[in-house]
């Protein structure tokens, strides 16, 4: 299918699977390993994905000359509004609950999943956090790596990026050079287990097909109804209350006007870093924002500023979950609300950030990653939606640092 886009192509492999599962029935398993290479394909690139990855931008991140206070204001916005975004998707998901009762093919090891969840986060809920809390930091970075303790990798990644900056010259541009170059590297594997989606989503999706039926998808119905109410309230509500308090009376809907053309462009890439010139453009020339905070801000907020991402994880997660049968305690939810968080730090430029970040998730909290492909079915047209509202953070970002600079505005 060279030629055609992937996300075209991942779509034809959907309806392909559909007919596959209905014609072939049983015989459609046969198609199984196709969707299980893909996942141990995604399982392989993970670990060194994620740490140089996190890495390479923790460590631009505290190199850069204009971290201090706009910097940390900066970072801040961003952590708190990704927060915010991952607490509407809990909130709606724990609601709405897509998967409960949602047949997926999944079932089959429901009970030995609990019983290896519950001796994993036995205890009170609040033993059970603090359990994770202190888990978070490793006693060997490399053991946690082997055995893909995420939590463990991410602390250990983002402490290390933070120090590299500390050393002297030429020892921390090298330590750099070299994490920024296996980066590259990890991304160009990225782009080519990718480019297999379409494969392993035949395979998974008419594996689901075949043993539950396309009564799947009315289920997944839910799901996606979901996450676009959860971006709908934090792009039209969370993000207008933080631009009216923080911002100091900022218009929302002039602002959006200003940011149209920047939004659309969003929506129709998929790509906050595609978009990011005329973000930037938008805000300085529509907005009235400094180039002096714009080209600070909204670059960061490119690298770091997933709330749609971040939502959308928490979401998928969940849904899983529940797909399973399986009730996550507090502590469990606290997991997914905080490897939400700092996976979506660390998402930035990586393709498909999403569909990568949700097998972390996923290893995260312990639960398996077959209900990947199924998502996949339905994630260009997510994507799209939660890229839009990463735009639109990055740029309430950008105005609400200008006025915290005391800047005048055209918003």
């Amino acid at each position: 299918m060279k030629g055609i886009k992937l996300h075209w192509q991942i779509l034809i492999a959907l309806l392909l699977a559909v007919v596959a599962g209905v014609v072939l029935g049983e015989k459609a398993l046969l198609f199984e390993p196709l969707g299980t290479l893909f996942l141990k394909a995604l399982k392989m690139i993970i670990v060194p994905l994620i740490v140089t990855s996190i890495v390479t931008g923790v460590a631009n991140i505290g190199g850069a000359e204009s971290i201090g206070r706009l910097g940390l204001k900066t970072f801040f916005y961003y952590i708190t509004t990704s927060l915010f975004a991952i607490l509407v998707g809990l909130m709606l998901v724990n609601l709405i609950g897509p998967g409960v009762g949602a047949d997926l093919g999944l079932k089959a090891s429901t009970e030995e999943l609990t019983r290896t969840m519950q001796e994993h986060y036995s205890g009170s809920p609040w033993a059970t956090i603090l359990g994770i809390v202190l888990r978070m930091v490793p006693t060997n970075p490399f053991r946690a790596m082997v055995e893909g303790e995420m939590l463990q990798i991410i602390v250990f990644c983002i402490l290390f990026g933070y120090f590299i900056t500390r050393v002297p010259e030429p020892y921390g541009g090298r330590m750099a050079g070299l994490f920024e170059a296996g980066f590259q590297v990890m991304m160009k594997l990225t782009h080519f287990i990718i480019l297999f989606a379409p494969i392993g989503v035949f395979g998974l999706v008419a594996k689901m097909v075949a043993t539950s039926g396309v009564g799947v998808f009315r289920d997944l119905g839910v799901y996606v109804l979901t996450v676009v109410a959860g971006l709908l309230i934090h792009a039209c509500v969370t993000l207008p209350c933080l631009l009216l308090v923080l911002g100091r009376g900022v218009s929302a809907v002039k602002h959006f006007r200003a940011m149209a053309a920047a939004l659309l462009t969003a929506f129709s890439t998929s790509s906050s870093s595609a978009t990011l010139p005329l973000t930037m453009e938008s805000v300085e020339e529509n907005a009235g924002v400094s180039n002096k905070v714009s080209s600070f801000v909204l670059p960061l907020g490119a690298t770091i500023n997933m709330d749609g991402t971040a939502l959308y994880e928490c979401v998928a997660a969940m849904f899983i979950a529940q797909a399973y049968g399986v009730d996550l305690s507090l502590g469990q939810q606290f997991i997914v609300v905080v490897t939400a968080l700092l996976v979506s730090i660390g998402a930035a430029g990586i393709p498909m950030a999403g569909l990568v970040m949700m097998v972390v998730i996923l290893k995260a909290v312990g639960l398996p990653l077959e209900g990947v492909g199924l998502i996949l079915a339905v994630d260009r047209i997510l994507d799209m939606c939660r890229t839009t509202v990463n735009v639109w953070s990055d740029s309430c970002g950008a105005v609400v640092i200008a006025r915290t600079e005391g800047e005048t505005l055209k918003v």
